[in-house]
Order: C-alpha cells, then sequence, then structure tokens
C-alpha cells in the first residue's frame, strides 16, 4: 500500500472501521446468542460465550479508542455522507462499549431467581395441567411442586418448604 492513491487507503481505512465495529458488537452479541435459557448450549459455546464476556469490557473500549482515531483520521475531506458513515460507527462502537459493561445485569435479569410463590393444594391448582413435569420438594411433613415450565425461565425458585427455606432448581 506504498504506492497506494490516497482514496485507496481512506477506503481501506473505512474497511478497517467497519471491522472494528462488526467485531465489537459480535463481542456483545455473540455472549448473548450463545447463552440462551431455552436453547441447547455446547461447553464448548459456553467456553467461547464466557471468554467473550471476560474480553468484551477492554476490547470494546479499544475498539471505540482506535475507531475514533481513526475517524479523526478520515473526517478532513471527507464527504457529508462518510462523516455521517463514520459518527454513526462511533455510535455503534460506543453502544458496543456501553452493552460489554451491561453484560452481567442481562444475565442477571434473564435468569432472576422467582421470589414470589404463591400455594395452592394440588386439586386447585389450575395452571399444572396432568401431563405437566414438576420439581418437588418434601420436608417435615410438607410437601410442594414446581412446574418445569413455569421455574424454567428463572431457573431458581425461592419458597419456604415444612418450615425450612429452599432454593429449588434443575
Amino acid at each position: 500500500m506504498q504506492n497506494s492513491s490516497p482514496r485507496t487507503r481512506r477506503r481501506w481505512t473505512g474497511v478497517l472501521l467497519f471491522l472494528l465495529v462488526v467485531l465489537a458488537v459480535a463481542a456483545v452479541a455473540v455472549p448473548v446468542w450463545l447463552i440462551r435459557p431455552f436453547a441447547p448450549q455446547t461447553p464448548e459455546g459456553l467456553t467461547v460465550a464466557y471468554a467473550l464476556r471476560r474480553w468484551a469490557p477492554l476490547g470494546t473500549v479499544l475498539a471505540l479508542a482506535a475507531g475514533a482515531a481513526i475517524v479523526t483520521g478520515l473526517w478532513r475531506g471527507a464527504r457529508w455522507w462518510s462523516r455521517s458513515a463514520a459518527v454513526l460507527a462511533l455510535v455503534v462502537l460506543a453502544a458496543a462499549a456501553w452493552g460489554a459493561r451491561q453484560a452481567d445485569t442481562l444475565f442477571e435479569k434473564m435468569f432472576a431467581p422467582m421470589a414470589k410463590t404463591a400455594s395452592v393444594p394440588a386439586a386447585q391448582a389450575r395452571w399444572v395441567d396432568a401431563g405437566d413435569t414438576v420439581l418437588a420438594v418434601a420436608f417435615n411433613g410438607d410437601a410442594a411442586a414446581y412446574p418445569v415450565r413455569q421455574v424454567a425461565y428463572h431457573h431458581i425458585v425461592h419458597d419456604v418448604v415444612g418450615g425450612v427455606p429452599v432454593a429449588v432448581t434443575y
């Protein structure tokens, strides 16, 4: 690229900016895609997801800094539509940097414990069908059952069974 024209260098620099945006968005989106509560997860996928979650905060900030440097270099002499695209790229990079720091909050919200439970005798539990799979707990002469389809979203239920606090999960 030593003998390339300024126009060619600008194009390659624009491609680099685009790749930074794609990588930053992927660093935030891939873990969310791989760690889905109702989809099968593989050990390899979880390894990738947790590695990205660990490195995304630093990586997205570095991508934002590199993007700002690229935009600064491209700004002079750029047409209005190139400047608009550059600003849009910086907005997306900033959103990715922010999103990388919100991932823990997102997963905590996805798997928030079901803290408030209601109990009724089995014959009155109209929301439980005869063939539903349940998680059952019996303790000190008391018993409770939790339909898996209700627990599936939260993955954990806090309750008291037989006078003892329990955390029901699967």
